[in-house]
């Protein structure tokens, strides 16, 4: 009933359900840990990888089961848990890594010796896409065994360096050495002092995650020792361009303008690569701290404890990851302000120059317009000069053919009428070109 009620996207009760309502209850309950039975080794695996990466991460898993004849999961899937008869195989997708371990359960004499790796095809290994960013080999000794010597420890761990502590209220003693070994790995063994079933698989779990979390946390190292030499550059040229603000010209001053320009564009470039980087570190930092304390360490006499020496390091460095980015910000702010106010310098001169520009402009029209006032006034002399000349060429003509005319007297009784006439005229004319 209540598979039909889910199919029709209905609550028993009539209700409309959320359509992802029994995908998102399947994620919450989802198991987050294998069920781990003591004696028994691990190896643990974290590739770095793009997410396109995926669908070969999941072909190649099917490629292992069709190998075992195990039938293969569905073809979308971002977790993968199965039993291959010599080992279980856990494979977990995240947002930038998948994660790959490796169970084999039953007794062992010497840890590490033949590690739970050993028993998957190299080749398949080898196919694997991502970059090694984490590999854990883990061996636990059931409570049955003597808790081993610190010589003993010393041997197994290739090193003098032996730290441990009590983990879950001092059900379990861990031990490592911070140290990768030969094969690529580094060791970690777990004595079951008084664990409970469901116990093991959720230490082992916080053991690896903790392993995971702490390199994914300094993964911006190499990224901030490339930067921090590239910011003191930039600092040392914002500072140079700075004491250089006072220049004598426009043109000075939009070419220093454009230099704050790339150097903005520089920083910001620089911003944008780090900024999800430290963003990531914080959120990885932030639930590594809080694996550390699920654990509940107790200091065994004589050992540093587990993570106390890691947990140092982590802090320092995200400590450093702070500083240059609020350097980069300082940075960024100092030179955007700078830039901002030789932009408003810039303005200023420009606003200045088109000011004096225009008052040139209105110079000039007022010089044409007094230029062009003399033109006219020379135009009515001219126009006039010639008109009496046709005038005095008419009675002349009118003299010649037998009228008795005084030329000169009625030439002279013309100029004025011939003026007045023109200056209306050419005063007439100018209104009109001046109102269309």
């Amino acid at each position: 009933m209540t598979n039909k009620h889910a199919l029709l996207g209905k609550h028993p009760l009539g209700l409309p359900e959320y359509s992802e309502r029994h995908d998102l209850h399947a994620e919450l309950n989802a198991d987050v840990y294998e069920l781990v039975s003591i004696p028994a080794q691990l190896s643990h695996l974290v590739l770095l990888s793009d997410r396109q990466w995926v669908d070969q991460e999941r072909q190649l898993l099917v490629q292992l089961c069709h190998r075992y004849d195990i039938f293969p999961p569905n073809a979308h899937f971002d977790q993968f848990s199965t039993d291959f008869g010599d080992f279980r195989l856990r494979w977990e997708r995240h947002t930038e890594y998948s994660t790959y371990t490796v169970y084999c359960k039953g007794p062992f004499d010497i840890p590490f010796a033949r590690p739970a790796i050993t028993s998957v095809p190299p080749d398949w290994l080898a196919s694997l896409p991502g970059e090694v960013l984490v590999a854990t080999h883990i061996a636990l000794d059931d409570r049955s065994r003597p808790s081993r010597s610190l010589s003993e420890l010393a041997s197994l761990f290739a090193s003098n360096t032996v730290i441990g502590s009590k983990v879950s209220g001092g059900s379990a003693s861990v031990w490592s050495d911070n140290q990768i070994h030969a094969d690529g790995f580094s060791r970690i063994l777990i004595h079951d002092d008084n664990l409970r079933s469901r116990q093991v698989g959720r230490l082992v779990q916080r053991l690896l995650e903790i392993e995971t979390y702490r390199m994914l946390t300094i993964l911006p190292l190499t990224l901030m020792r490339r930067i921090v030499p590239q910011l003191e550059r930039y600092d040392d040229r914002l500072s140079e361009l700075i004491t250089s603000n006072d220049l004598p010209g426009i043109e000075d001053e939009q070419r220093l303008l454009g230099e704050l320009t790339r150097l903005t564009s520089e920083i910001e470039k620089i911003s944008a690569q780090t900024s999800h980087r430290f963003g990531a570190s914080q959120t990885y930092y932030a639930i590594m701290q809080q694996r550390i304390a699920e654990l509940r360490e107790e200091r065994i006499e004589g050992l540093q404890m587990l993570y106390e020496f890691r947990k140092q390091r982590v802090t320092s460095a995200m400590g450093t990851f702070d500083i240059v980015r609020s350097h980069l910000e300082t940075l960024s702010l100092r030179v955007t302000r700078a830039s901002s106010m030789l932009r408003t310098r810039v303005d200023i001169s420009t606003e200045s120059q088109i000011r004096d520009l225009l008052k040139s402009m209105d110079n000039r029209a007022r010089l044409q317009l007094r230029l062009q006032e003399t033109v006219e006034g020379l135009s009515v002399v001219v126009l006039s000069y010639y008109l009496l000349g046709i005038v005095g060429y008419g009675l002349k003509a009118a003299k010649a053919a037998g009228y008795a005319i005084n030329v000169e007297l009625i030439t002279g009784i013309a100029i004025p009428v011939i003026l007045t006439i023109v200056y209306f005229g050419v005063r007439r004319l100018r209104r009109r070109v001046k109102n269309k």
